[in-house]
């Protein structure tokens, strides 16, 4: 049995799947027995399917795919939420299998998509919406599955990774680094989705829902991103024994989900922090297994296509043999959230102040007002122009609400120069 194959979205990652048919379709037929065909190809860039030598099967119009009678598998590659839903729905409606890589899909509307999956006995595959070519969900759904999760984190976005590498190695400011990374292909002109933390929401909203059988959604997800972040920090990081990564956190806790993304300050032998450059990592606790962690590249045409093109694999081999879907949607526990403000944990705090007498006993009254014991103070750098000092905070563990708080009445202070001050969460 022949299985047919539509592909919308002939992009960077679409391309890379037209690629890898063309080149090992043979192989997947003589190695594993599974016989694919690709059939119709729908991009708005004709241009793109003739570079791939697609153009005697190309559509301007989707709807020739999901409509067509003789496709199995339609594969949508081309991302956000409006259109790309009405593909993947409609693809449903007409009784075919999906895989996508859509991870703002998937992270906002997965709930309503997978359980028109399930009404209709087809499949939807999204391993590449979360780690690029890392494999992530597959073992999340199959090789994981006898044990409860305890704990998803990880390093999911390359851009703002590779991002913090360069200001960690070479001293460079966020603009440099930014910068870099836009001319380097790493980040997009508008750059808001990755150094604003929402891109890894997404990601781990998809994890969390996964590890933790109960939905999460983009909405669920407080983040914030790397703007704040300065040498400084990083360099005091380092003095202390820890690398400030920007990490996704799924935890599941007596109290509900604890879920969240923004930068944190690891120490230096945790597995994630030795993950540099463009490269993403995933670690895993569960209840039996332990720890674990998936390494790899986590953006780019190869590694996004091969995600993409092993779900095909897998979807096209249950096709032939007529096995029904295997893992659908597991979110069947509804799981409350802890809110943010109830998060107890350990925070760095630098502050830019006039250097005068009873600035620090200030300081320290308001800390002690909230109950917010301080671990160190120290001056960090040379006395800066004007009479002004950084000044770091080392916290013990404390309540978000109350570290708030703090910085809420220390600004008010008359020698506090920053309204808002570089906070970065501590992991231990």
């Amino acid at each position: 049995m022949t299985v047919k194959i539509g592909l919308v979205g002939t992009g960077t990652v679409g391309g890379g799947c037209i690629d890898i048919i063309h080149k090992h379709a043979e192989d997947f037929k003589r190695h594993f027995g599974i016989d694919i065909e690709l059939v119709r190809v729908c991009s708005r860039e004709p241009e793109q399917a003739a570079a791939h030598g697609v153009s005697d099967i190309f559509t301007l119009d989707y709807q020739d795919i999901v409509n067509d009678p003789e496709i199995d598998i339609v594969i949508e590659l081309v991302g956000g939420t409006t259109v790309a839903k009405n593909i993947v729905i409609d693809a449903l409606a007409n009784n075919k299998n999906v895989v996508t890589a859509n991870k703002a899909l998937m992270a906002k509307f997965g709930g309503e998509i997978m359980a028109l999956a399930e009404r209709r006995n087809k499949e939807i595959a999204f391993e590449a919406s979360v780690g690029g070519g890392i494999p992530i969900i597959g073992p999340l759904k199959h090789s994981l599955i006898a044990n409860q999760i305890d704990s998803v984190m990880g390093i999911v976005n390359g851009t703002t990774n590779y991002m913090l590498t360069r200001m960690a190695d070479d001293g460079m400011s966020y603009d440099e680094a930014l910068k870099e990374a836009q001319a380097k292909g790493f980040a997009e002109a508008d750059p808001t989705a990755d150094v604003d933390g929402l891109d890894a929401a997404a990601k781990i909203a998809i994890l969390a829902s996964i590890a933790f059988n109960s939905r999460v959604t983009i909405d669920d997800v407080p983040a914030e991103g790397i703007r704040h972040i300065s040498p400084t920090d990083l360099v005091a990081a380092k003095d202390m024994g820890y690398c400030i990564k920007l990490l996704a956190h799924a935890h599941r806790t007596p109290e509900g989900v604890d879920v969240r993304v923004h930068p944190t300050m690891l120490p230096v032998d945790h597995p994630l922090a030795s993950v540099n450059g463009v490269f993403n990592a995933i670690y895993a606790v569960g209840d039996f297994v332990g720890e674990t962690m998936f390494f790899g590249e986590g953006a780019g045409a190869g590694a996004a296509a091969s995600a993409v093109m092993g779900d095909v694999l897998e979807v096209a081999r249950h096709i032939q043999q007529g096995v029904a879907p295997i893992v659908g949607c597991t979110c069947t526990d509804e799981l409350p959230f802890v809110p943010l403000d109830d998060l107890r944990t350990k925070y760095y705090i630098r502050f830019r102040v006039n250097d005068r007498p009873g600035v620090l006993a200030a300081m320290a009254s308001v800390f002690a007002k909230y109950d917010v014991s301080v671990h160190s103070v120290m001056q960090r750098g040379a006395l800066i122009d004007g009479g002004v000092v950084e000044l770091v905070y080392i916290t013990h563990t404390a309540r978000e609400a109350s570290v708030r708080q703090v910085l809420q009445e220390i600004a008010e202070l008359p020698d506090i120069l920053q309204a808002k001050p570089s906070v970065i969460r501590v992991e231990d």
